[in-house]
C-alpha cells in the first residue's frame, strides 16, 4: 500500500471536521433576547392584573348590592287585613319604612294582630285596632291635628304609633280622611289599595265619648301576599 502524503491527510482532515462551535456573542445575544422576552411578558400580566383589581371590587360590591335588593325583594309586598266586616288590602312601603315593615311581617307570621280590636274610631279621621284599649292616643292624635291643621296626611293610610312601636308594642291605624300632619306620632308603612268600603263601614258605626266602638269589631287575620 502507498504512502499517502501529509498535504492529502491535511485535506481529509477538514472535510471530517464538524461545524465551528456557537460562539460567546451569540449565546449572550439569545439571553438577552429570552430576559427581554420574560420581563416583558411579567410586566404585561402585572399590568393587567392592577387593572383588573378595581374592576373586581367593583363587581363585589355591585353583587352586594343586587344580594340586599334580592332580599329586599323577597319580603310579602302586599297584607290583607282580615275584619269582621271583611278584608282590607294593604300594600307595604318596603322602600320607605323597611324596618316597620320588617317588624310588621314578623308579627302578622307569629299572630299578633289576631283577635286585636277596633278599639277607638273617629268619624272622618282615624280608626285604630291595638290591645291597648286606653283612649288617651287617638285623643291626642285629634288635639294634635286641630293645632297643625295647615298640613295633611291622605286619606287611606296604614300605620302605627311611635310611642308603642319605640315600646315594643304595635297597633294599627288607619286614616278615613285627608287630616293634619301627625307625624311626631305616627309611622306611616303602607296604604289601602283595596277595601276602602269596609274602612268607612268601620268608621260609621256607633262609639261613645271616648270614640270607643258600642259593637266589638276585630281583626280576625292578616295574610301576606307577594302579589294581588
Amino acid at each position: 500500500m502507498g504512502r499517502i502524503k501529509p498535504h492529502v491527510l491535511l485535506q481529509q482532515s477538514k472535510r471530517k471536521k464538524g461545524p465551528s462551535g456557537i460562539s460567546a456573542t451569540t449565546i449572550i445575544v439569545c439571553t438577552l433576547i429570552i430576559v427581554m422576552l420574560m420581563h416583558f411578558m411579567f410586566y404585561r400580566h402585572w399590568s393587567n392584573r392592577r387593572r383588573l383589581q378595581p374592576e373586581s371590587y367593583i363587581s363585589v360590591s355591585e353583587d352586594e348590592n343586587t344580594l340586599a335588593e334580592s332580599k329586599k325583594s323577597d319580603l310579602p309586598g302586599y297584607a290583607i287585613v282580615i275584619t269582621s266586616k271583611g278584608s282590607i288590602i294593604v300594600e307595604l312601603y318596603k322602600e320607605s319604612a323597611p324596618e316597620v315593615v320588617d317588624e310588621f311581617i314578623d308579627l302578622c307570621q307569629k299572630g299578633h294582630f289576631k283577635g286585636m280590636l277596633f278599639h277607638q274610631v273617629i268619624k272622618h279621621y282615624v280608626i285604630q285596632a291595638g290591645h291597648n284599649k286606653g283612649p288617651g292616643a287617638t285623643e291626642d292624635w285629634n288635639l294634635l291635628g286641630k293645632k297643625y291643621a295647615s298640613m295633611r296626611h291622605e286619606a287611606f293610610m296604614l300605620g302605627t304609633s311611635k310611642g308603642n312601636y319605640f315600646n315594643k308594642g304595635f297597633d294599627l291605624f288607619i286614616t278615613t280622611a285627608p287630616i293634619p300632619d301627625l307625624s311626631e306620632k305616627l309611622i306611616v308603612f303602607g296604604r289601602v289599595i283595596k277595601g276602602e268600603d269596609i274602612v268607612q263601614e268601620i268608621e260609621e258605626v256607633d262609639t261613645d265619648e271616648h270614640y270607643q266602638p258600642k259593637i266589638s269589631i276585630g281583626i280576625l287575620d292578616v295574610a301576606l301576599k307577594e302579589m294581588v
